[in-house]
């Protein structure tokens, strides 16, 4: 395909964007209205868990509801498509990946540097923002797994980012990109617990042999 062609796809695309941007604002809030954040537990409730695996396996699946919550999940996308809400819809404005499997779209088009809560006629209460907003490559891809299959993604340095776990625990406990989800904005529930609570369930689960469910 020569220049002009790909610049004449790239550009219908754009408007593609644009006026699905419009639509995304359509969509009903549905289920993400509430701000309650469900509880975790801390490390010390497993502590009469006398088996080490075992007990590391509990707390993973402790951590495992802040992994598979739809805050995190829908910024791990397995497919050509992001999605978006409680329900996993696609993402509006439709995002694709590039060749790269990276996503093609420049996510600071609609989302800016930190959330924007919007006039009380939208349908959509805020939009999600952050200097850093994206979501994670096909390395890090969670949906569609098993628990079990994301913790060991997770220790996999050659999928995770080359984090070790100490790097993985700190990634967890102190970024304030995974710290969102804590605070994610008008319309939407925050992931169970907080950031605080999750880093210190990493840590546990290091401490205990990070062991991976079954």
């Amino acid at each position: 395909m020569t220049d002009a062609p790909k610049s004449a796809a790239r550009a219908a695309r754009l408007v593609i964007v644009a006026l699905a941007a419009v639509a995304a604002f359509a969509r009903p809030v549905g289920a993400d209205q509430s701000s309650t954040s469900a509880p975790l537990k801390s490390p010390a409730d497993f502590s009469s868990i006398s088996n080490t695996s075992e007990r590391s396996r509990a707390i993973f699946n402790e951590i495992g509801k802040v992994v598979m919550n739809p805050r995190c999940m829908n910024c791990h996308p397995a497919g050509d498509h992001p999605t978006q809400g409680d329900d996993f819809h696609e993402h509006m404005p439709p995002i694709w990946r590039a060749e790269t499997g990276h996503f093609e779209a420049n996510c600071s088009g609609c989302h800016g540097s930190h959330n924007v809560t919007l006039l009380e006629a939208a349908s959509y209460r805020s939009i999600p923002g952050h200097p850093r907003w994206g979501f994670a490559p096909m390395s890090m891809a969670w949906q569609g797994k098993s628990l079990g299959e994301i913790c060991r993604q997770l220790k996999d340095v050659q999928a995770n980012g080359g984090r070790d776990l100490a790097a993985l625990q700190e990634h967890v406990a102190k970024d304030d990109l995974v710290g969102w989800a804590w605070n994610p904005g008008e319309g939407r529930k925050p992931a169970p617990g907080s950031q605080q609570v999750a880093g210190e369930l990493v840590q546990a689960w290091i401490d205990s042999g990070a062991e991976c469910p079954r």
